[in-house]
């Protein structure tokens, strides 16, 4: 009788430890497939969890004895050895964002600084209504720079008080979770609100004027929509609005930023792509992963808030801030403008070769044509 129910037990274990590890598994190869529906993209974001749930397996199927197969289950080794492999390569992707790796911008030198720059990008949650916690944290970071999103009016008169000490603003807000509020203790140049992809995204587009009064940075704020059932079946407009900035700074040479609430993760192909065609560096890498995303699942965070900049500037810190009540935490950043600096900072670029060229021009059109499409539809339905 006992062996009996042991067995059975054994059998339990057995077949959901093959069920979570065929599950790693398919997580492990399906962003590999570049198919934009939301279902296969939606992977790319949990890989530090999915890497997770690969060590458990492979732990459980070791004690099972999966190496030290019986008759019948010589399929068990080459099991453990795909899970291995998986979860060496789920590592390989999430290593540059780790403190194991070598900075991709490096460290502020203070005596060689012409000057600093500081930011928030903070993703408030519409629907969340404990601005005071988010007014509170604004004025503990004491940015230069400040951009919310997710903003409608009821933000906009909330943070209002931030134009107290950062009177040169740019806003749009609007109720439909892509609101966007930008605020400036630096004077601005050209401060453009743009419809780059969606007509109904925001995207923010100006300069911004140094405390030396000389240096000009350029600066854009995105908030694409994420790949999801209730925003957009695929990943295609995002990933053509990011890739639209980066084909245009890659036409320029000047100091430069890009932040905002991307919707992707930072090891996704779109990112690493984007990299590339800009010409811009990735402050996380060799920092750490700084998951902002989701503020209230400790066990299922991703980085989903990201700053790029030019190789002019250096960073002086970087990190996380605290709890707003939203289901973002917002990131904080201190650059530090040293273009002497510039040709060592850009040996860490990565290079975009002729297929990534063309990758990004498909992207785009891909984009704007399912944006053509889907206003198609609007408008049939709206005339029924």
């Amino acid at each position: 009788m006992f062996n009996s129910y042991d067995s059975g037990w054994l059998l339990l274990v057995q077949g959901l430890v093959l069920l979570l590890a065929a599950a790693a598994l398919v997580a492990t190869l399906l962003p590999l497939v570049r198919q934009t529906i939301w279902w296969i993209r939606i992977f790319d974001f949990p890989r530090l969890q999915i890497v997770g749930v690969l060590l458990v397996v492979l732990v459980a199927g070791w004690l099972l004895g999966w190496h030290q197969p019986t008759e019948g289950s010589y399929w068990l080794p080459a099991l453990l050895a795909s899970l291995g492999l998986a979860a060496t390569y789920q590592a390989y992707r999430i290593m540059p964002y780790t403190h194991l790796a070598s900075k991709q911008v490096g460290d502020s030198t203070p005596a060689s600084s012409r000057g600093h720059l500081s930011l928030v990008m903070m993703n408030v949650l519409q629907y969340n209504k404990q601005s005071d916690k988010a007014l509170q944290v604004l004025r503990e970071a004491d940015a230069d720079i400040i951009m919310a999103v997710e903003t409608d009016e009821w933000w906009h008169q909330q943070l209002k008080p931030m134009e107290e000490t950062h009177p040169h603003t740019c806003h749009e807000p609007l109720d439909n979770t892509y609101g966007l509020l930008f605020f400036s203790r630096l004077p601005l140049d050209g401060c453009e609100i743009k419809y780059l992809i969606d007509d109904d995204v925001p995207s923010l587009h100006t300069r911004v004027q140094l405390p030396d009064g000389k240096t000009w940075v350029r600066v854009y704020g995105l908030h694409p929509k994420p790949p999801a059932p209730a925003e957009s079946e695929t990943s295609t407009r995002r990933d053509a609005e990011i890739l639209l900035v980066g084909r245009e700074l890659e036409k320029r040479d000047e100091p430069t930023i890009v932040f905002g609430d991307m919707n992707d993760v930072a090891w996704s192909h779109t990112s690493e792509l984007f990299r590339r065609i800009s010409g811009l560096l990735d402050p996380r890498v060799g920092r750490g992963l700084l998951p902002t995303f989701h503020a209230e699942y400790r066990l299922l965070r991703w980085p989903l808030d990201h700053v790029f900049v030019s190789p002019h500037f250096k960073v002086d810190d970087m990190e996380r801030l605290p709890y707003v009540g939203s289901d973002h935490f917002p990131i904080y950043i201190k650059l530090s403008f040293e273009p002497q600096d510039k040709a060592e900072q850009e040996e860490n670029l990565e290079e975009a070769d002729a297929a990534d060229e063309q990758e990004a021009v498909e992207k785009i059109r891909e984009g704007r044509q399912e944006e053509r499409e889907e206003e198609a539809k609007e408008a049939v339905q709206a005339q029924r």
